[in-house]
């Protein structure tokens, strides 16, 4: 081969091999695409999500690294990376639901998923019948012939209802049904919803598995192979593909999820009992406190209670913006699970989309606001809140 001139030199750059030795971390496999010598290897491995890397929207690398890292934590068969939380979630739903479908939810919910079976039920006609997270005799008594899926969620945004995983999944496989379960707010080290049962568990990423407020990615880790290859094809259809460098960086946040959850529910554990004895709350809800209504399930699920809480104030919308211009440390700004924390008003914020209706059903009042507890000392933060309510 003749030498290559300068501009072909500086496109194809050496890359020398590791041998006898491995990285301690993992490295970042910022590339689109890989090469192959072999076309029949390479059509072989476009069609499957456990064969050689062929392209970034398929798998990469570092993205398959954190996948099977989750996959692992979960105890599933397998796991698609997607580029947000709401990406794993479309990707599941569009990926089992057909037109004319049924499916079950649980009443109190994330209020971008709510948005999603609102829009399902618009364009497609797929019917959706709301039950409480606790209570498998309503579940069975709202299936029908064409109810395909359950979808629960671990911890409920922002109410924080503990769903009854055991028995609510136990009804989904007597009668057929795939179940669905976000965990985001409890994270696999809280719980891991296939060991009770569940099928297909999704993550908003974003949140407590990368855990510093700089990362948007989503994951949904499949029970079965049979559900991890139908979900991964689908995936890749929607190109709702995570990147890798995003992939990076929640791996590298990962490894101090044990220690920073800890953390996070020891505060709110601290916030939330103080604030339930302050003459200006109204109610506290944090499933670790014996007033909150799945206390008793919480405590048969979970090792701990999680870091968010959200709180109702006395004086309704007003007390609740002004409590959110007066806090200094606890900052005003969507998502939640970094070290900082973060404070908002659900009925403007995260379930903005919802009507009054909705709300109610959903437990939000006018004066909720959520608190997603970070890491910081818990004395400086309580002297934040306590001045912003006086």
């Amino acid at each position: 081969m003749t030498p290559l001139r300068p501009e072909t030199r500086t496109v194809h750059l050496p890359q020398p091999p590791v041998e006898q030795s491995r990285p301690i971390t993992m490295p970042l496999y910022q590339t689109s695409g890989f090469v192959f010598d072999d076309p029949a290897v390479m059509a072989d491995a476009m069609g499957r999500p456990d064969g050689p890397y062929v392209y970034g929207r398929y798998t990469n690398p570092t993205v398959r690294s954190l996948e099977q890292a989750v996959s692992d934590l979960e105890g599933g068969a397998g796991a698609v990376a997607t580029g947000s939380g709401m990406g794993a979630i479309n990707t599941v739903l569009l990926g089992l639901l057909r037109p004319g479908d049924h499916l079950i939810a649980q009443k109190s919910l994330y209020g971008g998923t709510a948005a999603v079976l609102n829009d399902l039920a618009a364009r497609f006609g797929v019917t959706v019948t709301h039950v409480p997270e606790n209570d498998p005799g309503a579940l069975r008594a709202a299936v029908r012939p064409e109810t395909k899926l359950l979808y629960l969620e671990t911890i409920s945004n922002p109410m924080v209802l503990v769903a009854d995983l055991p028995a609510m999944c136990a009804v989904a496989r007597e009668l057929g049904l795939v179940s669905v379960v976000d965990n985001t707010f409890a994270s696999p080290l809280l719980c891991r919803p296939i060991e009770h049962g569940a099928d297909i568990v999704v993550h908003s990423t974003t949140k407590y598995l990368s855990g510093h407020t700089d990362v948007v990615g989503g994951l949904a880790v499949a029970a079965t192979d049979e559900l991890y290859r139908k979900v991964w094809h689908h995936a890749i259809e929607l190109g709702a593909s995570a990147d890798p460098f995003a992939a990076w960086l929640t791996l590298r946040g990962m490894q101090t999820l044990a220690l920073r959850m800890e953390r996070h529910c020891s505060n709110a554990r601290l916030l939330a009992t103080r604030l339930a004895e302050h003459p200006a709350v109204a109610a506290v809800h944090w499933p670790g406190l014996p007033s909150h209504p799945s206390y008793e399930i919480a405590g048969k699920l979970l090792p701990d209670f999680g870091g968010v809480f959200s709180f109702d104030l006395k004086g309704g919308r007003a007390a609740g913006e002004r409590f959110m211009r007066s806090v200094r440390l606890a900052l005003l700004a969507p998502s939640l699970g970094g070290v900082e924390t973060l404070t908002l008003h659900p009925a403007t914020t995260s379930h903005r989309s919802l009507g009054a209706e909705e709300l109610a059903r959903h437990g939000i009042g006018e004066g909720t606001v959520r608190v997603a507890v970070g890491i910081e000392h818990p004395e400086d933060l309580w002297a934040d809140i306590e001045q912003a309510l006086a």
